[in-house]
């Protein structure tokens, strides 16, 4: 398989779109979430999304398939919350690694099932599977406590010890990448990115690549914790990570100038998934595949992108056109960066 680094530098790659938008097609019921193996749990677990990946793979596995055949390169395991924190909201803290080892599953069988089902393309480079690190429902930055801005309700070793075991799986599940994504709070990511180096070096292994994805949370251009864009690429550059991206919270059409932004910035490669434009007052997302396509195809032709797709509202259709618009469109150069002595 062709090397990620090597296809970056010859073409715009997909990530695919929103994996909760496919799942809420299916309207599952409190037993369909459930299962055999959790009939008789004691906590609700209806939305546990990432707990799919036991009690329903065939749902989870057909749509990375849906999304592979739609052209993504990059499909992201199922597993948004799954780290013993976030799972806690089910009782569940003690079944993170083994979700996480489910999901990294089902996306692998999917890429296998795509092989077979297209061989011709097993040589084209990927399809790759991402180890999606999402960023917890507790901040390490913000005070949950309005009354007491001093309080945290985690501590950093807490978050990165979650972190630690979720790559502990996902790596041992067989990902080919890690993506810390959706990052409103750079401490939190941070304490990913930390949980990710120790777990490599603890067991002396090559570093998968990582990707990196933030999120600017509205017109003002900062992070939920408060951080301009330069400020946050700045916090986690170090990571050396194979790209930076922007995605969730807004729509393409918000997200341009944030992404024209960070193509200047960045030294490596730059993603972006944007939802398919803002929730309307129902909650849903009304922009259809051929506008989200167009608003990335301008993005490519301005040379600000590497990677692409689609977050909230986005489906195997928007992948699709997204697809279609980008791939002969070249890819935005990596910078050199000149080592001064």
């Amino acid at each position: 398989m062709i090397d990620i680094h090597a296809l970056l530098k010859k073409r715009i790659l997909v990530i695919d779109g929103a994996m909760g938008t496919m799942i809420q097609r299916h309207k599952l019921t409190e037993s369909d979430y459930r299962g055999t193996k959790f009939a008789d749990w004691t906590s609700d677990l209806k939305g546990n999304n990432d707990l799919l990946s036991i009690t329903q793979p065939q749902i989870i596995k057909e749509i990375h398939l849906q999304y592979l055949e739609a052209g993504a390169d990059i499909i992201e395991t199922n597993t948004f919350n799954a780290q013993f924190v976030s799972m806690a909201d089910y009782n569940m803290s003690h079944l993170a690694y083994e979700i996480n080892l489910a999901a990294a599953a089902c996306a692998k069988a999917a890429v296998t099932e795509y092989h077979d089902k297209f061989p011709e393309r097993k040589n084209d480079g990927g399809p790759f599977v991402a180890g999606a690190i999402g960023p917890m429902n507790k901040t390490l930055s913000l005070s949950p406590d309005v009354n007491n801005p001093g309080f945290r309700s985690i501590s950093f070793d807490e978050v990165s010890e979650a972190y630690y075991e979720q790559v502990k799986a996902l790596v041992e599940g067989g990902v080919d990448l890690l993506l810390v994504e959706t990052i409103f709070d750079t401490l939190n990511a941070k304490a990913a990115i930390y949980a990710i180096k120790k777990y490599f070096r603890d067991h002396n292994q090559k570093e998968l690549p990582l990707m990196i994805s933030g999120t600017i949370t509205d017109a003002s251009g900062r992070t939920l914790s408060g951080q301009t864009l330069e400020a946050f690429y700045t916090s986690v550059e170090h990571a050396k990570p194979i790209s930076i991206g922007l995605n969730c919270a807004l729509g393409a059409n918000q997200m341009r100038p944030h992404i024209e932004e960070l193509s200047q910035l960045a030294s490596c490669y730059t993603s972006a998934y944007p939802n398919a434009g803002l929730p309307n007052a129902m909650g849903e997302y009304d922009e259809t595949p051929e506008e989200t396509a167009h608003f990335l195809e301008d993005w490519a032709k301005e040379g600000f992108v590497n990677i692409v797709g689609g977050c909230c509202g986005t489906t195997p259709d928007h992948i699709k056109h997204i697809a279609e618009q980008v791939k002969k469109i070249k890819p935005r150069p990596c910078p050199v960066i000149e080592n001064v002595a």
